[in-house]
């Protein structure tokens, strides 16, 4: 369970590097980063490779910056670093598939930003329930 944990977070962080960098670089007047095939980018696929490599790194650094491993209570902030591994990664979904959903706004908010956000915490709340397991010291 713990490998299909580490696993899940390690693809989820990968496309979500892949999506940031390709929505950043597809904006971009060169014809040549917005080569589709099979309507997903090229540059899309190649970086998600490279991101691939580096995502348990990138998962490691994140543990290192926040002091993971030297908390108490690692709960709350395990939820915020998958909350935010799912909210950013159907972001950059949108942004780099489909363009077209960015345009409805909620009270001059992008709609996306709003259900990315609503999903993100319901996927949390499940993910959680599935794959964290705390170590109780009950001293009674």
């Amino acid at each position: 369970m713990y490998r299909l944990n580490k696993w899940i977070q390690n693809t989820l962080l990968a496309v979500m590097m892949a999506c940031s960098m390709t929505a950043l670089y597809f904006s971009t007047p060169y014809a040549l980063l917005k080569i589709k095939l099979f309507h997903i980018p090229v540059l899309f696929i190649i970086i998600f490779i490279f991101s691939i490599i580096i995502a348990e790194d990138v998962r490691n650094s994140f543990k290192k910056v926040f002091r993971f491993n030297n908390r108490d209570n690692k709960r709350s902030i395990w939820q915020v670093g998958v909350g935010m591994i799912f909210y950013f990664t159907q972001v950059g979904i949108v942004e780099v598939f489909f363009r077209s959903w960015m345009e409805p706004e909620l009270g001059g908010m992008p709609l996306y930003l709003v259900i990315a956000f609503l999903n993100a915490f319901i996927m949390t709340v499940i993910y959680e329930e599935i794959f964290y397991f705390e170590e109780m010291n009950q001293t009674n």
